[in-house]
């Protein structure tokens, strides 16, 4: 048996949505403060505050949407603290993340610098536990609102003069955890009464998010669906692949064995099922596929780094989160009629970030690169593609041995984002481009991120251990390419 996979360059199945490849930012450890915000004063160099280096960093993946204050940070902060003079700013303990003490010098105004600079899509996520419908709705005014208003003449007090443009608001976070620990029949009410003043002001049309289910909660979703569905736009879901046995035991970021690196393959994969199950829940109430499923936290939960604070989630990226990243990426792709949002977590150094920072220096983490390579899906056509895998087998388990998704630019370029998840055996797969001929095929080149080891990473010392290279190992005949995957590898493919 071999690996073959039928690409049909012919049958387009919907559009992949550019925010798929979305972003989280929570005020959490070093994310905000030392990892995006820096303060004017700050010797490391910065645009009004943000620095610079994970300005042109972050540019470099195109980040289309930003989501921004978390998390459950979100369900605990009170906007008006982050506006107005920063000396005269609340200082606040984050509870939730570590218990350290927060100036509010990151708040509205900053964050949405920070989206303008990105050329991102702010989200913002609404406080529904610890606040109140009044705190929201003079939230959504104070952005958006084009006229005179209480919360607008206050945003002009501040330096903003026109409104921004806001598109996406979550209403709540998690509120079936740390945002409340909510019934879901008490939460639908709730979401259905603050959503009421969520308001579109003038030309600004806000899509609204509801917070979704936490992993398999089905149930969540079934009366979020029946009880509130028509009020809402978006519904997210979180999953977080963590290969340990309890949360208190999740393994180490860089320390783990074979057996680890399967077990975190197989509950990267949990997320097909995951999109599946809550999708077809969905398309009992909304067959139309009005509302989208924003998976808005998705990513690799490992324990945190030896000598950090515990609070502060910061671990490293390896291969293994490089190869999560395009498994999980490559589910999205394939499910663009339902999910139209994704959001991993988190940006900067926190959780499976893009970038990790130390003082004044940068570094790109393997899943930074995975996107950056990936980042050709956005706002393709997701191509119908057929396959058959080998199995990739280990302690009598069995898991596909690679995984793939496939779209078409809007230029006609295809491209195939291959994954090896088989971190000992090299695979060839052959590629049969369906749909085009030798005629029309002028160019094909490719982009290949591996390394030699299972716990390869990124260091500040030696900041280029996993980095992406051309890939030359493949052959093209007739319509068909045959490829030679190294083992734990991540390949895009481009046909021109």
């Amino acid at each position: 048996m071999e690996n073959k996979i039928i690409v049909n360059a012919d049958i387009e199945q919907g559009t992949i949505n550019k925010n798929i490849y979305g972003h989280f930012a929570e005020h959490l450890g070093r994310c905000i403060y030392e990892g995006i915000w820096v303060g004017e004063d700050s010797p490391i160099p910065n645009t009004q505050g943000i620095r610079d280096d994970v300005l042109e960093a972050l540019k470099q993946i195109n980040i289309p949407v930003l989501r921004w204050p978390g998390g459950c940070f979100a369900d605990e902060y009170h906007w008006k603290d982050g506006v107005g003079p920063r000396e005269e700013r609340k200082r606040m303990v984050n509870t939730h993340w570590g218990g350290v003490v927060e100036n509010n010098h990151f708040g509205t105004h900053e964050f949405m610098l920070l989206c303008e600079l990105l050329r991102a899509e702010p989200y913002i996520c609404g406080n529904v536990g610890s606040g109140t419908v009044q705190e929201m709705s003079e939230w959504v005014e104070y952005m958006t609102f084009n006229g005179e208003s209480p919360m607008a003449n206050w945003r002009k007090e501040n330096g903003r003069e026109e409104p921004w443009k806001l598109t996406y608001f979550g209403v709540g976070n998690e509120n079936w955890g740390c945002g409340g620990n909510m019934r879901p029949e008490y939460y639908a009410d709730l979401y259905r009464q603050f959503q009421t003043y969520v308001r579109n002001y003038g030309v600004n049309k806000i899509y609204k998010i509801a917070g979704g289910a936490n992993v398999a909660d089905y149930k969540w979703t079934e009366v979020l669906m029946s009880e509130a569905g028509r009020y809402m736009n978006g519904l997210s879901l979180h999953y977080y692949t963590v290969p340990g046995e309890t949360w208190t035991a999740k393994g180490s970021a860089t320390d783990f064995t074979e057996d680890e690196w399967f077990t975190t393959m197989k509950k990267s994969l949990f997320m097909d099922q995951l999109v599946t199950n809550h999708s077809t829940i969905m398309d009992k109430y909304d067959p139309e596929k009005r509302v989208g499923l924003i998976v808005d936290e998705w990513g690799t939960w490992f324990d945190v780094e030896p000598g950090t604070n515990p609070g502060f989630l910061y671990q490293q990226n390896t291969i293994r989160d490089a190869l999560v990243a395009g498994i999980t990426l490559n589910i999205f792709n394939n499910h663009c009629d339902r999910v139209q949002m994704a959001n991993i977590a988190q940006t900067v150094n926190v959780l499976q970030a893009m970038v990790l920072t130390e003082g004044e220096k940068l570094i790109l983490t393997p899943t930074y690169h995975v996107f950056d390579m990936y980042k050709v899906h956005q706002n393709a056509a997701l191509l119908a593609v057929d396959s058959n895998i080998i199995d990739y087998e280990r302690n009598s388990e069995k898991i596909p041995s690679v995984h793939v998704s496939a779209s078409k630019a809007g230029n006609g370029d295809v491209n195939i984002s291959l994954c090896n998840l088989d971190n000992t055996k090299s695979s060839t797969v052959t590629v049969e481009l369906q749909g085009m001929s030798t005629k029309v095929i002028q160019n094909v080149t490719a982009t290949i991120l591996t390394s030699i080891n299972i716990n390869d990473h990124n260091t500040f010392e030696q900041p280029d251990t996993v980095m992406p290279t051309s890939f030359n190992d493949f052959t093209l005949e007739n319509n068909e390419l045959t490829i030679d995957m190294p083992p734990m590898s991540v390949l895009v493919v481009n046909v021109q």
